[in-house]
């Protein structure tokens, strides 16, 4: 199948760069919107993020080979019922949800007669709004798509080559493993991230002025983590609760081991942990992920 016509709910970071990255890279699809919030639905045409924005969703799905759902996870199901007398019967439906098994779900409950294919592009900012988009987003960043086992293989290969258009690596994964993957690469990362942030900030010895002014690096990207969108990450912590509280629970042990070789004085295994974690940051850098310029939060690089 072919799609020529996509249409995005939700025109906030990934709505709105899905929508550029089609106008750059795939520029012969066209391209609907909607968002809820009629100030961002504004401001989304004001910036062209996409060809046309709809004042009501079925405007905007209506006759579309692909509708994105770029929503928080636990809106999901309430924005696809909507959707349902609208939609094309072929139309593929998808998102760009952080849990997959949640999604899933309220996607084959709201649409039962429809093509779901789950899909989660692993790129972002701690930036959210329509003015946060950028066409490049997903340049060389994983969109992994949850395709239920029983799913059409060509719409699978459909939404699998729109990824790859928009400058994504596409990859095929359950949707139950994707969410403990994830559990331990973003959710508990930025969990972690929340935490320390609210620490620093109840620390009665410290004051607030202290924690900016003195900011080393490493809790400048906590603080960046813990500026991404609130209502999005509520939702990831809710939807995706089964392998967040299992990675948390592992977490929390080896806190415990590492507290325990701090308090005893057992040097060799602080560097045999520095060790191995310094090894995984050299491969996330070889793995084109992340590049290793020292900028100490400096906004000039030269």
């Amino acid at each position: 199948m072919s799609i020529q016509h996509v249409a995005i709910l939700g025109l906030g970071l990934l709505g709105g760069s899905v929508g550029l990255a089609v106008r750059e890279h795939a520029n012969s699809i066209s391209t609907t919107g909607y968002d809820r919030d009629a100030d961002v639905r504004g401001r989304a045409a004001a910036l062209g993020l996409v060809d046309e924005v709809c004042e009501i969703p079925a405007d905007a799905v209506r006759n579309a080979d692909l509708v994105i759902l770029c929503v928080p996870v636990g809106a999901m199901e309430t924005a696809a019922s909507e959707l349902a007398p609208h939609l094309k019967p072929n139309a593929i439906i998808s998102d760009v949800g952080s849990s997959k098994e949640s999604v899933t779900k309220a996607l084959t409950n709201a649409l039962p007669a429809h093509t779901i294919i789950p899909a989660h592009p692993v790129a972002g900012t701690e930036h959210s709004g329509p003015e946060a988009g950028f066409a490049s987003l997903f340049t060389n960043r994983w969109c992994i798509l949850t395709p239920p086992l029983d799913v059409d293989e060509t719409a699978v290969a459909a939404l699998s080559d729109f990824w790859a258009k928009l400058g994504a690596k596409v990859e095929i994964m359950d949707a139950a493993h994707h969410d403990l993957v994830l559990a331990v690469t973003s959710h508990i990362p930025h969990l972690i991230a929340y935490t320390i942030v609210g620490t620093a900030s109840d620390l009665e010895e410290v004051t607030r002025s202290e924690v900016i002014k003195y900011s080393a690096g490493g809790f400048r990207d906590f603080t960046r983590i813990a500026a991404s969108d609130p209502v999005m990450w509520r939702d990831v912590f809710l939807n995706n609760k089964g392998a967040v509280l299992e990675v948390l629970g592992r977490f929390t042990e080896d806190l415990t081991a590492l507290q325990r070789a701090i308090r005893s004085g057992d040097g060799d295994t602080l560097h045999d942990l520095f060790s191995r974690t310094r090894a995984i940051r050299r491969e996330v850098i070889d793995q084109g992920q992340d590049d290793e310029r020292p900028d100490f939060g400096r906004k000039d690089h030269s």
